[in-house]
């Protein structure tokens, strides 16, 4: 196995990734364009990028998904389990809106991604909050982050599956509606980074 095909894998060992249409899909966020990848002609699963900088922009945005769901005890290190829930959960989403699961997933990361938040500068001994833009990458992963974040907080003690709680979390994203955790997340450090400008 040489070193270009270690880790290689075809698009319908994953059938999420062939099942939908990812030619029609539209990255309205002239931003985060670059960093979405909607390929799946060159899948790779595992860490061959994960030694590289800014090589995350070539995994995937729907790995780069199932990767995030593995995040508490529940699903760590269980790939084929968090595959298992995403796939179950793009199937309600098809079902409950009419359309093609990866665009709305798309616009949920594009409505969730927070575009400015604060930092501190120290100016002698006192440290001040300074609102920044921030950078594409990081508005992907803090969307990312905070929708499984929201679904996996949404289904722990409670009787409804992760599944239907990230399809609703990924559709109320989509929707730009204020119940979602992730739009809560970033209007909060929206609002934050407006009073520190």
């Amino acid at each position: 196995m040489t070193e270009k095909s270690k880790g290689k894998v075809d698009a319908h060992f994953f059938p999420v990734l062939a099942k939908y249409d990812m030619s029609k899909v539209k990255v309205e966020d002239r931003g985060l364009e670059k960093y979405i990848n909607l390929e799946t002609e060159n899948l790779y699963l595992g860490g061959v990028f994960s030694n590289k900088m800014f090589a995350k922009a070539k995994v995937p945005i729907v790995e780069r998904l199932i990767n995030n769901i593995m995040r508490t005890e529940v699903y760590t290190g269980k790939k084929i389990k968090a595959y298992k829930v995403v796939k179950a959960a793009f199937e309600i989403i098809e079902k409950r809106t009419k359309s093609n699961p990866i665009q709305v997933f798309v616009d949920s990361l594009q409505n969730a991604a927070p575009k400015e938040e604060t930092t501190r500068l120290r100016f002698g001994g006192i440290s001040v909050p300074k609102a920044v833009d921030t950078a594409p990458q990081r508005r992907l992963d803090l969307a990312l982050r905070n929708i499984c974040k929201g679904s996996v907080s949404a289904s722990h003690k409670n009787k409804r599956s992760i599944e239907s709680c990230l399809a609703d979390e990924i559709i109320k994203a989509s929707k730009n509606d204020v119940a979602s955790f992730a739009i809560g997340k970033k209007n909060d450090v929206e609002r934050v980074a407006k009073s520190a400008r």
